[in-house]
């Protein structure tokens, strides 16, 4: 391999490696356990870092850097299977490669940001912060237009305090109700171990 490929300091593909492979074995799998997306995120990392190492070694190898991300930050996640936290997992696996792979010499920002993103995200959507909200969609059984009823009718089915609603539909010939809803269970419901259902 030509030096000109080795510009990149092997201190950052280290870290760049031992970050995805904590954010992909320690903190996502553990909590959602779709080996389909840790797959994912590892793929998407080490191609960007590959990518990026690449063109950090034209002159304008940063706004290339830059420009790709940009291109795939426009990539549709068109799966209804993905969540929005999963998106976030995928920005970060993406970002660090980036961080990683661009920089000739060793410094300690992309470090420090690669530590930053993955404890932000060991943060963000650890199971116990915000443990009581939840979130469903339900279909009821019942046509209901007040929404003061709906909201007590919700509360009870539940067990907890709605936070916010909304209805997607109001089925009056068939009686039945199509509604979001966002609550808060009541404290002596116990929240179920491992990740909590959203």
């Amino acid at each position: 391999m030509s030096t000109q490929l080795m510009n990149t300091p092997p201190l950052l593909v280290a870290t760049d490696l031992a970050a995805i492979a904590v954010l992909a074995f320690a903190v996502y799998f553990p909590r959602h356990h779709r080996r389909d997306l840790v797959t994912a995120f590892l793929g998407i990392n080490v191609g960007v870092l590959a990518v990026a190492m690449t063109l950090s070694q034209a002159a304008v190898g940063i706004g290339l850097g830059m420009g790709l991300f940009g291109v795939l930050s426009i990539i549709r996640l068109r799966s209804y299977e993905i969540a929005q936290h999963e998106i976030a997992y995928y920005f970060a696996a993406l970002a660090i490669g980036l961080l990683n792979g661009i920089p000739e010499e060793t410094s300690g920002l992309p470090v420090a940001l690669t530590a930053l993103l993955v404890g932000t995200l060991y943060v963000a959507d650890h199971p116990r912060l915000f443990a009581r909200h939840r979130a469903r969609s339900l279909r009821l059984d019942s046509a209901y237009t007040d929404e003061a009823a709906l909201r007590a009718q919700l509360e009870v089915l539940l067990g907890g305090r709605v936070v916010n609603l909304s209805v997607k539909g109001v089925d009056l010939v068939n009686d039945t109700t199509q509604v979001e809803v966002r609550y808060v269970v009541d404290a002596e419901v116990r929240a179920p171990r491992g990740r909590v259902p959203a």
